[in-house]
């Protein structure tokens, strides 16, 4: 008896229909250096102009479990925006501006009006940070993923001028640290999160008094994209340093871009930490060094600056809609002290 590839559990024309309904998202995307119709196996980005040295900036990632929430909760318009923030920060960290971006998600069966809505989060996170979508890879994994179950991943390729390359090089003992407020939970952490909050649907839909919400609201809540806000920082002031606030938290990540000899004291009680991250140290019963060593708290970028230029930068942030805090400071020494 013949055998198909459908008989398998692959079904080649729902992959056509998958990419038949994510094409308007994808051109939603499309920028001046988009070269769209020069071939079909490669993505083709034109560089841009009026750069002495361009240097390309590349970052991947992918969401973590917190893909398992959206399942649950089967609303998939927003994992794809997480897919996207997660590497358009760190590029932007280089001063680096986003030029374009490319997603693989794999799934046990694949649903196309699934994909179609996971890519549309995907384009919009595309569009906040200013990146096209050039490529990318939808493949069923019939057996190796279950049923309903699905990954997504990114890779983004930005630019920078090589004379303007931020790598926290020039960071001295008494620099600021300006900490720019998270949109939540963002996509670290929730192999813990999951322990804390469970994964029964109907008790993540129901307000929870101690948390003030409903649980897969906010656990759902996209990554903020602070893309367009740090390029414009750094074009009205002298930024040292940027630190992207993800898995590790505030112990691993700041201290990444200092020099060697350089730590940080950082103020605990300089903004009100959201109410997410007292309930879940709360149920955890874990230390603040232990929680702040997993989570962004609050804060999901560090920028490194003078103390003379920490008013213009904090003005300039606020205009951008940002909401800012001073965190702390460098000191000589090493790693991070929490106050």
């Amino acid at each position: 008896m013949a055998i198909s590839y459908k008989d398998s559990g692959v079904d080649v024309e729902r992959g056509y229909k998958a990419v038949q309904l994510m094409k308007q998202h994808v051109k939603s995307t499309y920028t001046d250096g988009v070269l769209g119709d020069l071939g079909s196996f490669g993505g083709f980005f034109k560089m841009p102009k009026g750069m002495e040295e361009p240097v390309l900036v590349a970052g991947t990632d992918g969401v973590g479990t917190k893909l398992k929430y959206a399942i649950i909760a089967d609303k998939h318009d927003t994992i794809g925006i997480d897919a996207v923030a997660m590497c358009v920060n760190d590029i932007v960290c280089q001063g680096a501006k986003p030029l374009f971006f490319l997603d693989y998600i794999a799934s046990g069966n694949l649903n196309p009006e699934k994909v179609a809505t996971i890519v549309s989060g995907v384009a919009e996170g595309c569009r906040q940070s200013g990146a096209a979508i050039i490529g990318g890879e939808t493949a069923e994994m019939p057996g190796f993923y279950p049923h309903g179950d699905y990954d997504i991943a990114g890779f983004a390729v930005g630019v920078v001028d090589k004379k303007k390359i931020i790598n926290g090089s020039d960071i001295k003992a008494g620099d600021v640290l300006i900490g720019i407020k998270s949109s939540g939970v963002h996509s670290n952490g929730y192999s813990l999160v999951r322990k804390l909050f469970g994964e029964d649907i109907s008790v993540l839909e129901k307000y929870d008094e101690e948390l003030k919400a409903k649980p897969i609201d906010v656990l759902l809540t996209p990554t903020k994209i602070y893309v367009k806000s740090i390029l414009a920082l750094i074009e009205k002031v002298h930024v040292k340093g940027i630190a992207h606030i993800t898995g590790g938290g505030f112990i691993e990540n700041i201290p990444r871009i200092f020099p060697e000899g350089i730590g940080c004291e950082i103020n605990k009680n300089s903004y009100e930490v959201p109410t997410v991250f007292k309930v879940m140290q709360k149920r955890a019963e874990i230390s603040d060094e232990q929680i702040y060593n997993t989570f962004n708290m609050g804060i999901g970028m560090v920028v490194c600056v003078a103390e003379k230029d920490v008013k213009a930068a904090i003005a300039q942030l606020e205009a951008t809609g940002e909401s800012c805090a001073v965190i702390g400071k460098t000191v000589k020494g090493s790693g991070v002290t929490l106050l």
